[in-house]
């Protein structure tokens, strides 16, 4: 769809009414199935403790935890907003005991070495101020035989899915938003070229009609 990648916001969101407008927006997503937390959770080892980058409301890290067994999850949030968001959205699924929320940016994790045994994110990939040094730093903080998954839009839609996409947003502000970022997202030969140089012992990036789906272990 779009040929130059031009980045959307590198602050998250922070407006509490664009924020509540998200949220909602999310969990219409989640309502409707759209959420692809299925592959997630086939996988994850029970135990796992896991970091989400870029939660949001946090409804697709919280649907993991239901789906998944004796696991933990840590969120890493750059807008207190949406952390607030998302500890309401914990408390309702009654999983605050197993989702804590951090404020922080990803280029600066404020984690130790090691300290997670999986790490994934839903739909902040384009949004990631350095994407090459978040892959990093999840690299650093995965445990050794650790697994990330990070799915995402691609910016080479095709026009009828695209059109398809933002047909299905609410509201004028929330298709504009579904815009900027398809033109802040990535394409396969993008991220292939990002990616190439960190020293995961396997990674791939698989592009569907919908979108982008980046595997990686330690």
């Amino acid at each position: 769809m779009f040929e130059k990648r031009v980045l959307e916001t590198t602050e998250g969101i922070q407006d509490e009414c664009t924020v509540g407008q998200f949220d909602e927006m999310q969990r219409g997503l989640r309502d409707g199935g759209h959420l692809p937390v299925d592959d997630l959770a086939r996988c994850t080892r029970a135990g796992d403790r896991a970091l989400e980058v870029g939660p949001g409301p946090g409804y697709y890290g919280l649907e993991w935890l239901t789906k998944t067994r004796d696991t933990s999850l840590v969120g890493l949030e750059i807008s207190p907003a949406m952390i607030r968001v998302a500890e309401k959205n914990a408390a309702e699924y009654r999983l605050s005991g197993r989702a804590d929320y951090r404020e922080g940016n990803a280029i600066r994790m404020p984690f130790p070495d090691n300290a997670f045994d999986f790490a994934f994110s839903n739909s902040s990939l384009h949004e990631w101020e350095d994407a090459a040094t978040v892959f990093g730093e999840i690299l650093r903080v995965l445990r050794p035989g650790g697994r990330a998954m990070v799915t995402d839009l691609r910016r080479d839609l095709s026009p009828e899915i695209f059109g398809f996409m933002r047909g299905s947003c609410r509201g004028p502000e929330v298709r504009a938003g579904f815009e900027t970022s398809v033109r802040a997202a990535y394409t396969k030969e993008e991220l292939e070229g990002l990616l190439a140089p960190l020293s995961f012992s396997s990674v791939r990036v698989f592009a569907h009609p919908y979108g982008l789906v980046v595997t990686a272990k330690k």
